[in-house]
């Protein structure tokens, strides 16, 4: 039987070419999006899904009350790991992790330049990083003991075998001893480090470290088996409270913990509420991906019940015969079913040629591997897509009358052309709203990569304060130094990377504050001439200056923070600071040093050149080839062993919205391409009209109509059809994208040019594809398309 269906669907395909085509190729491009973002979701679903504790492991956060709402933060304080594991009964494993950021590490002859963690010593038994070498149990319990990566420690002695024992330098200063081996971090893992330190040499002596006041870590555990993290969560509500005695100034602090294997993809809170995070991206792309298909379908559906009238005969003399309804719709969802694998099959193709560039793209390492679940989801596809496209046109084709088929009676109902008409307004207005929406997506990034920030990010360089250059006393002689060189404008230090939130303190006290608010301030720590370095405007007063010798006890407001304390005449007023007497001596202009996502926040400078870290250069325009060679001369004569590693400030700033930017290019690819397909539809449906009108349009032309008048006539249906599906398709687009933009505090407005433009790019791309068989139609010899009858 099967073998029956695959001679008749084959016999098919050869006869109707033209259809076969635009349908193979419909369905193939249509699937191969779907398989390329089947796998970009599938990875995306599959972060940190590797821990074999996944269930049981959460991250403690708070939600801060503060004058603006509530502030949910993954950072906690110091003490909170040893404290839960020791007061929470519930708790397994506990750990307190922190950033360590960029080090030197030396060994037989190479320096090398790694970053890594602090991290408790539960890390390797909470979390399932394969250890190659050590103890689980013993590692990180040594202060001067150090895990490093597989491919560190071939990188630092050529070898990753024996490392137990072994001695690194850090940061030229140093000796530690390696305890362990670790396994490359998989690339499904969001955690990436190539060492880990123990915390408690990083907290050793630091007695801010231990503070319950401070929040700066990131703390994770591993409840017991059996645990309610529910119940727990209502238990460590008011933990803080407690460990800090009720304290008025923690009071706005509450503690409770997220699945940790949620945290990739549900990160964004909002007034201390969860409402997504990349999960929305995933969310987008999976839409798409029905989107295209569902449109691809649509096309298959159109062409198969235009064209039943070749197969009437072959369905009444069946149905004649005695094969009965269920016989024939079996028989045409296996049709449609093996036109789908066949589809299959060529959509594997594309994607095999597509997934180098998809990858550099979306910034993954996917890959078509025989993977037992890729297979059967592969299949699953196809399968879906054939039942889908083939089931309308398998009941139409088998529910026609044998009596007036065989008659040749057969006519299309009003049902069945309304049917088809309303399949192409619904394929096309999802075409518009994809357009639509990338339109208003390259807009924003437009917008994101145009705006004013409020100061001048571009040419400005920043690298890391090492080696004798972070030593006592040397910091003003290394910027003297840099100042020095040609092609260097400004420069300066702090420990600010101008990239997002970095540190913040609520311990600002002024006249008139009200005593439960706890908002906290941005706070940046900085030297001589950083705000002029970073050409942030001055709004009144000035900056800092070594012509003044109290400027450590300055301080240096935002207009936002202003505001928020109700000051009128700022300049000369005092606040008091972590219980220190300040002066105001300015307020500059505010400044994005967040992403447009945020609004600009309350932040203060606070002059302190011995707490940088970061340098910041900016660089004469034209000049920076030979500016970074000179500056490198230096860095390397200042800190001979550490390599120069430098960044500039506009580029990072871009990569704030990587994700964005990625969405734009992808949503323009998709884009593109469900047009492509609702127009191979589009362009069948046309063909097939203009046969099924041959002998019409051949009497007419004999009457006297014109060519043009012949082409009005078969192109306006369609036109028709797709004015209405931007009719539809406008409003929904519309809010869709002004959704969309509310996630970013600034952002353009949505205008009626968009819309225009996406309705005349349908309407031009429909005439395209209908005009050039109108035309063919019109131009065609009347004389044969009438012989033919």
């Amino acid at each position: 039987m099967f073998k029956s269906y695959f001679r008749i669907t084959w016999r098919n395909l050869w006869k109707n070419k033209t259809f076969s085509f635009i349908n193979l190729t419909g369905l193939a491009v249509g699937m191969a999006c779907v398989l390329l973002i089947y796998l970009w979701v599938n990875d995306e679903l599959s972060i940190d899904k590797f821990h074999k504790n996944d269930s049981r492991l959460f991250q403690v956060m708070e939600n801060r009350v503060n004058a603006d709402g509530i502030l949910t933060s993954e950072t906690t304080s110091g003490p909170m790991a040893k404290a839960l594991k020791g007061d929470m009964p519930e708790v397994d494993l506990v750990a307190s992790v922190y950033s360590s950021g960029e080090h030197i590490f030396s060994a037989e002859e190479h320096d090398i330049k790694a970053n890594g963690l602090y991290a408790g010593e539960d890390f390797f038994k909470m979390f399932s990083y394969p250890l190659l070498q050590g103890n689980r149990d013993h590692i990180l319990k040594g202060r001067s003991e150090i895990v490093i990566s597989k491919s560190l420690a071939r990188r630092l002695f050529d070898t990753g075998e024996n490392m137990i024992g072994k001695m690194v330098k850090f940061d030229h200063t140093k000796q530690l001893m390696v305890s362990g081996v670790f396994e490359d971090i998989p690339r499904q893992s969001s955690e990436r480090f190539d060492f880990v330190l123990s915390f408690d040499e990083f907290t050793e002596g630091q007695e801010w470290a231990k503070s319950w006041g401070n929040t700066w870590t990131r703390t994770f555990l591993m409840l017991k088996e059996g645990a309610d993290a529910a119940l727990f969560n209502t238990k460590i509500t008011d933990y803080i409270k407690v460990k800090n005695n009720y304290n008025r100034e923690e009071m706005h602090r509450t503690a409770f913990i997220a699945r940790y294997t949620d945290r990739y993809l549900y990160g964004k809170y909002e007034n201390g509420k969860l409402v997504g995070g990349r999960i929305d991206y995933v969310r987008l792309f999976s839409i798409i991906a029905i989107f295209i298909l569902v449109i691809a379908c649509i096309n298959f559906m159109n062409l198969s019940t235009a064209k039943a009238s070749k197969r009437m005969k072959e369905v009444g003399i069946k149905k004649a015969m005695g094969v009965n309804r269920s016989a024939l719709v079996f028989q045409y969802l296996s049709e449609s079913v093996m036109m789908a694998m066949f589809a299959l099959l060529i959509a594997v193709a594309i994607v095999s040629i597509l997934l180098p560039q998809f990858n550099q793209i979306t910034g993954k390492q996917l890959a078509l591997v025989a993977d037992p679940y890729f297979i059967p989801a592969f299949l699953a596809i196809a399968l879906c897509t054939g039942l889908i496209a083939g089931t309308y046109p398998a009941f139409y084709l088998s529910g026609f009358s044998p009596i007036n088929v065989l008659k040749g009676k057969l006519s299309n109902s009003i049902g069945e052309l309304w049917t088809r008409k309303g399949l192409v307004v619904f394929q096309f207005a999802l075409s518009i709203i994809l357009i639509v929406s990338v339109l208003v997506v390259y807009r924003q990034i437009e917008f994101i990569q145009n705006k004013n920030l409020g100061y001048t990010k571009e040419n400005v360089i920043y690298f890391s304060r090492e080696g004798k250059a972070a030593e006592q006393g040397n910091l003003a002689t290394f910027v003297s130094e840099l100042k020095k060189i040609p092609g260097i404008v400004n420069a300066s230090s702090t420990v600010h990377n101008m990239q997002g939130h970095n540190s913040g303190t609520s311990g600002i006290q002024w006249p008139g504050r009200d005593p439960n608010d706890q908002t906290e301030f941005e706070h940046v720590t900085a030297n001589y001439d950083l705000i002029e370095t970073l050409g942030v405007e001055m709004k009144e007063g000035r900056t800092f200056s070594r012509n003044f010798g109290s400027d450590t006890s300055a301080i240096i407001f935002n207009e936002a923070a202003i505001a928020f304390m109700g000051l009128d005449n700022p300049i000369g007023k005092t606040v008091d600071l972590w219980d220190r007497k300040m002066q105001i001596i300015g307020v500059v202009k505010n400044f994005n040093f967040e992403s447009l996502h945020e609004k600009v926040k309350p932040l203060f400078f606070r002059l302190a050149p011995e707490e940088t870290y970061l340098f910041m250069a900016r660089v004469k325009t034209g000049m920076e080839k030979e500016t970074i060679d000179r500056l490198r001369q230096l860095y390397q004569t200042f800190n001979p062993g550490f390599p120069f590693d430098y960044r500039f400030l506009d580029e990072e700033y871009q990569a704030l919205y990587t994700s964005e930017q990625r969405v734009a290019t992808l949503s323009g690819y998709f884009a593109g391409i469900a047009i492509l397909i609702s127009c191979l539809g589009l362009f069948g449906l046309a063909a097939f009209t203009a046969e099924r009108r041959q002998k019409e349009i051949g009497i007419r032309k004999v009457l006297g109509a014109s060519v043009n008048g012949v082409i009005a006539l078969l192109s306006k249906d369609f036109i028709r059809l797709v004015v209405i599906a931007i009719v539809i398709a406008v409003p929904i687009a519309w809010y869709v994208m002004d959704k969309w933009l509310q996630n970013f505090a600034y952002h353009i407005g949505i205008t009626w040019w968009m819309f225009a433009l996406a309705g005349l790019l349908a309407v031009a791309i429909a005439l395209l594809a209908v005009g050039a068989q109108s035309v063919k139609a019109a131009l065609m010899n009347p004389v044969k398309s009438l012989r033919s009858e």
